[in-house]
Protein backbone atom coordinates (compact mmCIF):
# COMPACT_ATOMS: atom_id res chain seq x y z
CA UNK A 1 0.00 0.00 0.00
CA UNK A 2 1.10 3.67 -0.73
CA UNK A 3 0.07 6.30 1.05
CA UNK A 4 0.87 9.83 1.74
CA UNK A 5 0.46 10.22 4.89
CA UNK A 6 1.13 6.95 6.12
CA UNK A 7 4.05 5.17 6.02
CA UNK A 8 3.49 0.95 5.47
CA UNK A 9 6.36 -1.50 6.65
CA UNK A 10 6.55 -4.73 6.27
CA UNK A 11 8.84 -5.69 8.85
CA UNK A 12 8.06 -9.86 7.74
CA UNK A 13 5.27 -11.25 5.66
CA UNK A 14 3.29 -11.95 9.21
CA UNK A 15 4.10 -8.17 10.93
CA UNK A 16 3.16 -5.04 9.64
CA UNK A 17 4.20 -1.58 10.71
CA UNK A 18 2.25 1.65 10.34
CA UNK A 19 3.40 4.95 10.91
CA UNK A 20 1.10 7.89 11.15
CA UNK A 21 3.89 10.05 8.52
CA UNK A 22 2.85 13.95 9.40
CA UNK A 23 5.93 14.96 11.14
CA UNK A 24 5.79 18.52 10.52
CA UNK A 25 2.58 19.46 11.85
CA UNK A 26 2.56 16.42 15.38
CA UNK A 27 0.84 13.72 12.81
CA UNK A 28 -2.09 15.48 13.41
CA UNK A 29 -5.10 13.86 11.43
CA UNK A 30 -6.48 15.94 8.25
CA UNK A 31 -8.80 14.25 5.86
CA UNK A 32 -5.97 12.89 3.99
CA UNK A 33 -4.73 10.61 6.48
CA UNK A 34 -8.49 9.90 7.91
CA UNK A 35 -8.89 8.11 4.57
CA UNK A 36 -6.17 6.49 4.21
CA UNK A 37 -6.30 5.13 7.38
CA UNK A 38 -10.10 3.89 6.66
CA UNK A 39 -8.34 2.30 3.37
CA UNK A 40 -5.79 0.39 5.63
CA UNK A 41 -8.09 -0.51 8.15
CA UNK A 42 -10.92 -1.67 5.60
CA UNK A 43 -8.32 -3.62 3.87
CA UNK A 44 -6.71 -5.36 6.76
CA UNK A 45 -10.66 -6.79 7.25
CA UNK A 46 -8.83 -9.82 4.98
CA UNK A 47 -5.51 -9.88 6.90
CA UNK A 48 -4.25 -12.15 4.59
CA UNK A 49 -0.55 -13.04 6.07
CA UNK A 50 -0.34 -10.60 8.81
CA UNK A 51 -1.11 -11.16 12.36
CA UNK A 52 -0.34 -8.47 14.17
CA UNK A 53 0.06 -4.58 13.39
CA UNK A 54 2.46 -1.81 15.74
CA UNK A 55 1.11 1.55 14.49
CA UNK A 56 3.41 4.69 15.74
CA UNK A 57 4.07 8.17 15.16
CA UNK A 58 7.49 9.36 12.79
CA UNK A 59 9.54 11.66 14.97
CA UNK A 60 10.37 11.45 18.65
CA UNK A 61 8.17 13.95 20.24
CA UNK A 62 4.58 13.31 19.47
CA UNK A 63 2.59 10.39 18.56
CA UNK A 64 -0.90 11.78 17.42
CA UNK A 65 -1.56 15.55 18.11
CA UNK A 66 -5.39 14.77 17.38
CA UNK A 67 -7.57 16.67 14.07
CA UNK A 68 -5.41 19.04 12.14
CA UNK A 69 -7.10 21.80 13.55
CA UNK A 70 -5.47 24.22 10.61
CA UNK A 71 -6.95 22.14 8.23
CA UNK A 72 -10.52 23.04 10.17
CA UNK A 73 -10.17 26.44 10.17
CA UNK A 74 -13.22 27.95 8.51
CA UNK A 75 -14.84 24.67 7.47
CA UNK A 76 -18.50 25.23 7.30
CA UNK A 77 -20.64 22.85 9.25
CA UNK A 78 -21.53 20.53 6.68
CA UNK A 79 -17.92 20.36 5.63
CA UNK A 80 -16.31 19.57 9.50
CA UNK A 81 -19.34 17.03 9.65
CA UNK A 82 -18.45 15.49 6.96
CA UNK A 83 -15.08 14.96 7.35
CA UNK A 84 -15.84 13.74 11.22
CA UNK A 85 -17.70 11.08 9.16
CA UNK A 86 -14.48 9.68 7.76
CA UNK A 87 -12.99 9.67 10.83
CA UNK A 88 -15.59 8.19 12.63
CA UNK A 89 -15.31 4.97 10.04
CA UNK A 90 -11.83 4.76 10.18
CA UNK A 91 -11.64 4.43 14.13
CA UNK A 92 -14.61 1.88 13.87
CA UNK A 93 -12.71 0.19 10.95
CA UNK A 94 -9.85 -0.15 13.74
CA UNK A 95 -11.75 -1.94 16.30
CA UNK A 96 -13.01 -4.29 13.72
CA UNK A 97 -9.43 -5.34 12.38
CA UNK A 98 -9.55 -9.38 13.04
CA UNK A 99 -5.50 -9.07 13.89
CA UNK A 100 -4.32 -7.05 17.00
CA UNK A 101 -3.14 -3.27 16.43
CA UNK A 102 -0.62 -2.98 19.24
CA UNK A 103 0.27 0.95 19.31
CA UNK A 104 3.57 2.60 20.16
CA UNK A 105 2.99 5.59 21.66
CA UNK A 106 6.71 7.61 21.03
CA UNK A 107 5.26 10.93 22.33
CA UNK A 108 2.87 12.73 23.19
CA UNK A 109 -1.28 11.36 22.35
CA UNK A 110 -4.04 14.16 22.30
CA UNK A 111 -7.58 14.23 20.98
CA UNK A 112 -8.27 12.00 18.78
CA UNK A 113 -4.45 10.99 18.89
CA UNK A 114 -5.74 9.06 22.28
CA UNK A 115 -8.76 8.39 20.42
CA UNK A 116 -6.85 6.21 17.78
CA UNK A 117 -4.60 4.14 20.60
CA UNK A 118 -7.55 4.06 22.88
CA UNK A 119 -8.83 1.99 19.33
CA UNK A 120 -5.81 -0.09 19.50
CA UNK A 121 -5.83 -3.31 21.28
CA UNK A 122 -3.10 -2.54 23.71
CA UNK A 123 -0.40 0.28 24.07
CA UNK A 124 3.43 0.84 24.86
CA UNK A 125 4.62 4.62 25.88
CA UNK A 126 7.31 6.48 26.27
CA UNK A 127 7.90 7.56 29.41
CA UNK A 128 7.76 11.29 28.71
CA UNK A 129 4.43 11.03 26.55
CA UNK A 130 1.41 13.27 27.71
CA UNK A 131 -2.32 12.22 27.16
CA UNK A 132 -5.32 14.53 27.31
CA UNK A 133 -8.65 14.54 25.30
CA UNK A 134 -8.79 18.29 25.54
CA UNK A 135 -11.88 18.69 22.83
CA UNK A 136 -14.54 20.20 25.78
CA UNK A 137 -11.86 22.99 25.96
CA UNK A 138 -12.43 23.77 21.91
CA UNK A 139 -16.37 23.60 21.98
CA UNK A 140 -16.18 20.18 21.50
CA UNK A 141 -16.79 16.71 22.75
CA UNK A 142 -14.61 13.38 22.19
CA UNK A 143 -16.77 11.62 18.91
CA UNK A 144 -13.92 8.98 17.84
CA UNK A 145 -14.66 6.46 20.87
CA UNK A 146 -13.30 8.42 23.92
CA UNK A 147 -16.51 8.83 25.89
CA UNK A 148 -16.99 5.24 25.52
CA UNK A 149 -13.50 3.62 25.46
CA UNK A 150 -12.01 5.63 27.98
CA UNK A 151 -14.23 4.42 30.89
CA UNK A 152 -13.68 0.94 29.47
CA UNK A 153 -9.96 1.28 29.83
CA UNK A 154 -9.48 4.20 33.22
CA UNK A 155 -12.94 3.74 35.24
CA UNK A 156 -16.18 5.75 34.63
CA UNK A 157 -15.06 8.30 37.83
CA UNK A 158 -11.64 8.67 36.16
CA UNK A 159 -12.82 9.22 32.85
CA UNK A 160 -15.14 11.92 33.55
CA UNK A 161 -12.16 13.83 35.46
CA UNK A 162 -10.14 13.40 32.20
CA UNK A 163 -12.43 14.71 29.57
CA UNK A 164 -14.96 16.95 31.56
CA UNK A 165 -11.57 19.45 32.53
CA UNK A 166 -9.66 18.35 29.10
CA UNK A 167 -6.24 18.51 31.57
CA UNK A 168 -3.05 16.83 30.13
CA UNK A 169 -1.57 14.06 32.71
CA UNK A 170 1.77 12.02 32.24
CA UNK A 171 2.83 8.53 31.17
CA UNK A 172 3.38 7.64 34.76
CA UNK A 173 -0.35 8.20 35.36
CA UNK A 174 -1.34 6.39 32.26
CA UNK A 175 0.18 3.57 33.11
CA UNK A 176 -0.93 3.51 36.99
CA UNK A 177 -4.58 3.68 35.46
CA UNK A 178 -4.52 1.36 32.99
CA UNK A 179 -4.10 3.12 29.75
CA UNK A 180 -0.60 2.23 28.71
CA UNK A 181 0.22 -1.59 29.33
CA UNK A 182 4.25 -0.58 29.73
CA UNK A 183 6.48 2.31 29.97
CA UNK A 184 9.60 1.96 27.69
CA UNK A 185 12.52 3.91 26.91
CA UNK A 186 12.76 5.59 23.74
CA UNK A 187 15.12 3.91 22.50
CA UNK A 188 13.62 0.58 23.30
CA UNK A 189 10.48 1.30 22.58
CA UNK A 190 10.10 0.04 18.40
CA UNK A 191 11.92 -3.32 19.63
CA UNK A 192 9.87 -4.27 22.12
CA UNK A 193 6.90 -3.26 20.51
CA UNK A 194 7.61 -5.29 17.84
CA UNK A 195 9.33 -8.34 20.17
CA UNK A 196 5.31 -8.95 21.72
CA UNK A 197 3.87 -8.34 17.84
CA UNK A 198 6.28 -11.42 17.00
CA UNK A 199 5.27 -13.31 19.66
CA UNK A 200 1.54 -12.80 18.94
CA UNK A 201 2.39 -13.70 15.36
CA UNK A 202 4.11 -16.74 16.71
CA UNK A 203 0.63 -18.02 18.09
CA UNK A 204 -1.98 -19.74 16.38
CA UNK A 205 -3.75 -17.16 14.11
CA UNK A 206 -7.01 -18.68 14.13
CA UNK A 207 -7.22 -19.01 17.95
CA UNK A 208 -5.56 -15.15 18.59
CA UNK A 209 -8.04 -13.75 16.49
CA UNK A 210 -11.08 -15.46 17.70
CA UNK A 211 -9.94 -14.31 21.42
CA UNK A 212 -9.63 -11.15 20.41
CA UNK A 213 -12.83 -11.32 18.91
CA UNK A 214 -14.32 -12.68 22.12
CA UNK A 215 -13.25 -10.15 24.98
CA UNK A 216 -14.84 -7.62 22.39
CA UNK A 217 -17.88 -9.03 22.28
CA UNK A 218 -18.14 -10.04 26.05
CA UNK A 219 -16.98 -6.90 27.62
CA UNK A 220 -20.47 -5.42 25.22
CA UNK A 221 -22.51 -7.79 26.86
CA UNK A 222 -23.70 -9.76 30.07
CA UNK A 223 -21.94 -12.48 32.01
CA UNK A 224 -23.93 -15.17 30.54
CA UNK A 225 -23.81 -14.26 27.52
CA UNK A 226 -20.21 -13.76 27.13
CA UNK A 227 -18.82 -16.91 28.96
CA UNK A 228 -21.77 -18.87 25.60
CA UNK A 229 -19.87 -16.51 23.10
CA UNK A 230 -16.03 -17.53 24.53
CA UNK A 231 -17.72 -21.56 24.09
CA UNK A 232 -18.88 -20.97 20.54
CA UNK A 233 -15.47 -19.07 19.55
CA UNK A 234 -13.46 -21.89 21.10
CA UNK A 235 -15.79 -24.80 19.39
CA UNK A 236 -14.82 -23.24 16.19
CA UNK A 237 -10.95 -23.85 16.38
CA UNK A 238 -11.41 -27.62 17.51
CA UNK A 239 -12.06 -28.55 13.99
CA UNK A 240 -9.04 -26.86 12.54
CA UNK A 241 -5.67 -27.85 11.24
CA UNK A 242 -3.54 -25.57 13.76
CA UNK A 243 -5.06 -27.12 17.09
CA UNK A 244 -3.93 -30.75 15.73
CA UNK A 245 -0.54 -29.18 15.14
CA UNK A 246 -0.41 -26.90 18.83
CA UNK A 247 -1.41 -30.82 20.32
CA UNK A 248 0.94 -32.74 18.13
CA UNK A 249 4.20 -30.16 18.51
CA UNK A 250 3.82 -30.12 22.32
CA UNK A 251 4.05 -33.92 22.62
CA UNK A 252 6.54 -34.31 20.04
CA UNK A 253 8.93 -31.47 22.25
CA UNK A 254 8.95 -28.89 18.86
CA UNK A 255 8.07 -25.50 17.67
CA UNK A 256 4.41 -25.47 16.27
CA UNK A 257 3.79 -24.37 12.63
CA UNK A 258 1.01 -22.38 12.57
CA UNK A 259 -0.78 -21.78 8.86
CA UNK A 260 -3.89 -20.15 9.92
CA UNK A 261 -6.42 -23.33 9.06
Amino acid sequence: MQFETLRIERIEPRLLRVTLDRPQVANALNTRMGHELLELWTGLADPGEVRCVVLTGAGDRVFCAGADLKERRGMSDADWQAQHVVFERQYWALLEVPVPVVAAVNGHAFAGGLELMLACDFAYAVPTARFALTEVTLGIMPGAGGTQMLPRAVGERRAKEIILTGRPFGAAEALEWGLVNRLVAPETLMNEALATATAICDNAPLAVRQAKKSIHTGLQTDLKSGLLFEIEAYNRLVPTADRREGIAAFNEKRKPRFEGR
